[in-house]
């Protein structure tokens, strides 16, 4: 098996290191992973420059290859005959919060898996739901060790064409899990706030500022199976088809 991984965080993160390093236990890993933090990117795709890669050694001294491109691009040029070698698969993260409800079209973990559906190979995003106000260093061996147990099961048993998986780890220890459970996407709540300033030479500028999101509790959902201790595993399609509002508009008179 040949794995590609990648992530939105940067190709140093710590938690890209623990998933590739936990997922060479199931086969060959190629790392290609942005040279920077691209979080909440949403899904890019450079068109307007040219791209860079580079060689660069991990943490634990294993190579890999560092892209000044997007997270999406950090697949896209792999899969089209950066790496000669086929890819089996490609899986994203780990990333250090939880990508849950309407996160999904933000995060560039998730994007990057999208980007391997849209090349017709299984992806999956991982992240782990990190409390707000943790301090230290992240442990990422639970996250890492679910990761290669989804990535064996998807190789095992395949997916349908056109989705991708969207995994979120509670934080805690595996002995502490709940289990595992299928979820929909749930509803993320934002709280974000414009905060408006003024530089020293008195021009306005703007940031995104407000508290961290909440989410709706509901059974059965992303969010909900996080919060009660659960591995959320979420399939999602590239199809955005609203199909009941397209039976609505049918009746529409259009002439």
């Amino acid at each position: 098996m040949h794995i590609l991984v990648t992530n939105d965080d940067g190709v140093q993160a710590p938690g890209l290191l623990a998933l590739a390093q936990e997922l060479r236990t199931l086969g060959k890993v190629t790392v290609f992973a942005p040279d920077r933090n691209w979080s909440a990117s949403g899904h890019v795709k450079t068109l307007d420059r040219p791209l860079r890669v580079r060689e660069v050694c991990l943490a634990d001294n294993s190579p890999a290859y560092s892209c000044d491109g997007a997270p999406s691009d950090c697949v896209a040029l792999p899969l089209m005959g950066f790496v000669e070698e086929k890819i089996d698969v490609v899986v994203a993260g780990i990333n250090p919060n939880a990508n849950i409800g309407h996160d999904v079209t933000y995060s560039g973990t998730v994007t990057a898996a999208m980007e391997a559906v849209i090349g017709c190979i299984p992806g999956i995003a991982v992240s782990l739901d990190v409390p707000e106000y943790h301090s230290g260093p992240l442990d990422y061996n639970s996250a890492a060790r679910v990761a290669r147990k989804v990535t064996a099961k998807v190789m095992a048993d395949n997916l349908p064409a056109g989705v991708l998986l969207n995994v979120n780890v509670p934080y805690l220890t595996e002995e502490q899990f709940k289990g595992y459970m299928v979820t929909r996407q749930g509803l993320r709540v934002y709280l974000d706030k414009l905060e408006r300033r003024v530089d020293p030479r008195g021009r306005p500028y703007y940031w995104i500022g407000g508290e961290s999101p909440t989410g709706i509790l509901e059974e059965g959902t992303d969010f909900g199976a996080l919060k009660a201790g659960y591995v959320s595993i979420t399939p999602l399609q590239l199809d955005l088809t609203a199909r009941e509002a397209m039976e609505v508009m049918k009746k529409w008179e259009w002439n």
